[in-house]
């Protein structure tokens, strides 16, 4: 056995066309690059819910990724599907399992982007369905600019697990979202905020290692990136 931790990534997957005329599963090298670097073992993680315990039984921590597709408004409770959310429903049955096992075994979570959403919305919290109709003057939360450039900054909570670990009370990161954390998950705090007010990272301190955060620290935009993955490898140790 491995005296790595052996990290589970949730996979993307697309309809047929474009790379196959199958469906198939896809996912940046980056995520797992960045796993390696910070000293774990990565593991992809195919889309069968049913199998989630059993995945879980293999590996030391977890990563949800994020993707071009919205979490199902109906599992936070909302009446209405915003024009703009476009669905995965298969990935989000698999996440949603996963996740919530995860989360019974304690097992360390770090939920990234989209990941970040729906962990908030498996342990009980919404989310905003399209942020430019519901935050005034907001910014440019999918950044025109490439996603290995910043696109903001954001003010990271004095006296959190996410201080702690970046060392910084403002970091720059990028943005490639047009969904946020709305009501914050039961047990959840905020742990980083953007300059319009949007929640860009949340974390559960009762935990013993549950963060989400709104970018992509895959890319290593700044030394916080690599903190934060070397920080939650460690966890899973």
């Amino acid at each position: 056995m491995s005296s790595k931790p052996i990290i589970g990534i949730t996979l993307d997957s697309e309809k047929a066309g474009g790379y196959s005329k199958m469906p198939w599963y896809a996912l940046r090298q980056n995520y797992c690059e960045t796993v390696v670097a910070a000293g774990g073992v990565p593991v992809l993680l195919p889309h069968e819910p049913e199998l989630a315990a059993a995945y879980l039984d293999l590996i030391d921590g977890l990563i949800v990724t994020g993707g071009a597709f919205d979490v199902d408004p109906a599992l936070f409770g909302a009446a209405s599907r915003h024009a703009t959310v476009t669905l995965k429903a298969r990935r989000t049955e698999f996440e949603m399992a996963i996740v919530r096992g995860a989360l019974d075994r304690d097992l360390p979570i770090l939920g990234i982007c989209g990941g970040q959403q729906l962990m908030n919305v498996a342990l009980g919290g919404t989310l905003i369905q399209h942020i430019p109709d519901e935050i005034g003057d907001c910014l440019a939360h999918e950044q025109p600019n490439p996603r290995t450039e910043p696109g903001h900054d954001v003010d990271v909570v004095a006296g959190s697990k996410l201080a702690a670990i970046v060392g910084a009370a403002r970091i720059a990161v990028n943005s490639a979202h047009h969904q946020a954390v709305k009501a914050v998950a039961p047990n959840c705090v905020v742990d980083a905020v953007a300059p319009d007010g949007v929640i860009e990272g949340i974390e559960d301190p009762t935990r013993r290692f549950c963060i989400g955060v709104q970018w992509h620290p895959e890319y290593h935009i700044s030394p916080a990136d690599a903190a934060l993955l070397r920080a939650f490898v460690e966890a899973c140790s």
